[in-house]
């Protein structure tokens, strides 16, 4: 431990000790990473009132003890600062958490259209009565790029499943569905339907509708046959939600792209005390401006604050639909020649979205996937700084799967704190490689190289419930780049341990306004801690996806404590509540589920 620390250690000992003020708890016993450059590992940790009050020696540490202290064996265990989520979605984690897993391995069991089918099946035979009360059989998480028929499930493979219940299945995207012919019939789609706007109804060869339904062609459907739900699902959500981001590690969540209603819920869960994280959430700025300029706070109140806005420019590249500056590589699907993915708002609203975030001095989140949507982006930006100059609002990019090097010239210039998705990596970079944008371009989706090459703060999300919350499965993405085959994609993107953890803690602290009080284990800061079966900086890179997050520690208190015999499990959930014949409730779910899913990437 180097000098100063040791100093300030020894100065808040004795003040300590001279005003009577004994730690509640000492940690120590494992390797403590700090994530403070002037100390970046201790031996020990004293917390007072969910504060940290000394970090340092052993034998610093020691002069906070008094009889009533506790003792935190770490048992040869690593504990870090409790991460902080730079973009996902807590509350419709809470839907991933409660509905029939359709996820790929490692995270889930589907591998083809037959044990697609046999889980929701199986899930409908094991979960009948919420079948019976939402009049539905639901499903998360299907990704036809991990199909071993290499496609979308139709109308006739949920049919199989069932013809008395309506059936909608979610792509692990989000940005489209399947339903099967039930679902479609409530929805009042057939062969005359036309396509909405920013949204595709794709077709059998007779005109027919296939089942299989894009961005604003899925998200109605999802929702009608979804309408039974009421207040208390969202409130289940949101429980389910919080505790699954605790079982990562995760000790601050974001809920982005969110509305007043869901903020509500959110709140008034939090009032009855059961979050057992913070929350900050992000309303989408085309919908909400009142409620945002009306909400927005620095400050938490039972565990929530609305911390800005959230605008959503285009859909997903591993969907084709991302808006790119130049033909997708070989997109699978009925495509023109030249398919570049395509916008789901104008300039103008981009434009105006911005600027209205830059003349109120809001924080604005923007999800922008292709280049073409970031040349959108960067446009606006520089407009609304003409305008309003730099307004110290940290703007933060959302996603920017595919980037420019020059996009990444603009956004440094900008101020602009890029929020990246290296999970792609290894989720879906064999797709990438092969179909979305080709072998040589794939190297540099999810850039953090160039982020760090140009000395630049960024986070790394999960996007939950795109993909879970795994923490460990970030780190390893942004570290090994390594994807499902094994390949390595784009090595020079890679980073180092230690500064792949500063973008799951100290700098998404930053990027919320909380840099003072998160992020490192530092004297003054919320005692949010995070311990781990290993020390990720002491260990094989390839091992880290297999590091077990144990325990979760909120402001001094465990929130989380994981069954060493069941790896990877998400903490028990209830399942979902029906709002019964409350027609207004109802109403208020679809519209917070409709504004969080369309804007998932």
């Amino acid at each position: 431990m180097n000098l100063p620390a040791v100093l300030l250690a020894t100065l808040f000992s004795a003040s300590a000790v001279t005003a009577g003020e004994m730690a509640d708890t000492i940690y120590s016993g494992g390797a403590i990473i700090t994530i403070d450059d002037s100390a970046p590992r201790a031996e020990a940790v004293a917390v007072k009132d969910g504060r940290i009050l000394a970090v340092g020696t052993l034998a610093d540490v020691d002069a906070f003890r008094g009889d009533a202290t506790e003792s935190f064996d770490l048992d040869g265990r690593a504990m870090l600062p409790g991460f902080v989520d730079s973009h996902g979605h807590m509350v419709f984690g809470g839907f991933q958490a409660m509905v029939a897993n359709l996820l790929a391995p490692p995270d889930g069991e589907v591998t083809d259209i037959a044990s697609l089918q046999a889980t929701l099946s199986n899930w409908a035979r094991d979960n009948d009565e919420i079948v019976k009360s939402a009049g539905a059989i639901v499903g998360f998480g299907y990704d036809n790029a991990q199909l071993a028929e290499l496609r979308h499930p139709t109308r006739e493979d949920l049919d199989a499943v069932s013809t008395e219940y309506p059936i909608i299945i979610v792509h692990q995207s989000g940005h489209l569905g399947v339903t099967n012919s039930k679902g479609l019939e409530m929805a009042g789609i057939d062969g005359s339907t036309e396509n909405p706007s920013g949204g595709v109804i794709r077709r059998r060869a007779d005109g027919e509708p296939n089942g299989v339904l894009e961005e604003y062609a899925f998200f109605p459907v999802f929702f009608s046959v979804l309408g039974k739900l009421g207040e208390q699902g969202m409130e289940d959500f949101a429980r389910a939600g919080s505790r699954l981001w605790a079982s990562y590690g995760y000790t601050t969540a974001q809920d982005g792209r969110t509305d007043a209603n869901t903020v509500a819920v959110t709140r008034k869960v939090g009032s009855e005390g059961d979050l057992p994280i913070d929350v900050v959430a992000y309303p989408d700025v085309l919908e909400n401006k009142d409620f945002i300029k009306a909400n927005v706070s620095r400050e938490y109140e039972n565990k929530v604050r609305v911390g800005g806005c959230k605008l959503t420019i285009d859909g997903s590249p591993q969907g084709f639909t991302a808006l790119r500056d130049r033909p997708y590589y070989d997109p699978v699907g009925e495509y023109p020649e030249d398919y570049a993915g395509y916008a789901a708002i104008t300039r103008e609203q981009t434009r105006d979205a911005v600027n209205w975030c830059y003349e109120n001095g809001f924080q604005i989140l923007v999800h922008a996937n292709g280049e073409g949507a970031s040349d959108m982006l960067i446009a606006a930006l520089e407009e609304a700084q003409a305008k309003f100059g730099k307004v110290a609002n940290r703007p933060v990019l959302i996603h920017g799967q595919l980037l420019r090097e020059d996009q990444i010239d603009s956004y440094k210039r900008l101020g602009v704190f890029p929020s990246l998705f290296p999970m792609h990596t290894f989720y879906w970079g064999d797709w990438h490689s092969e179909h979305t944008v080709g072998p040589e371009a794939a190297r540099n989706i999810s850039p953090t190289g160039w982020l760090v090459q140009r000395g630049m703060k960024f986070g790394t999300h999960h996007d939950a419930p795109v993909a879970l919350p795994d923490s460990m499965r970030v780190l390893s993405a942004t570290v090994t780049r390594r994807t499902r085959s094994g390949m390595i994609l784009g090595s020079e993107q890679r980073v180092d341990v230690m500064t792949a953890l500063k973008a799951m803690t100290l700098w998404p602290a930053w990027q919320h306004f909380e840099e003072d009080r998160k992020g490192s284990i530092e004297v003054g800061k919320l005692a949010d801690f995070v311990i781990l079966s290993d020390d990720p900086t002491a260990i094989d890179p390839d091992a880290i996806a297999d590091i077990d997050v144990l325990v979760t520690i909120k402001e001094g208190s465990v929130i989380f404590e994981r069954d060493v015999e069941a790896k990877n499990s998400a903490p028990a959930v209830s399942m979902i509540s029906i709002g019964g014949e409350d027609p207004h409730a109802a109403h208020h779910l679809l519209d917070a589920m409709y504004g969080a899913f369309s804007g998932k990437h």
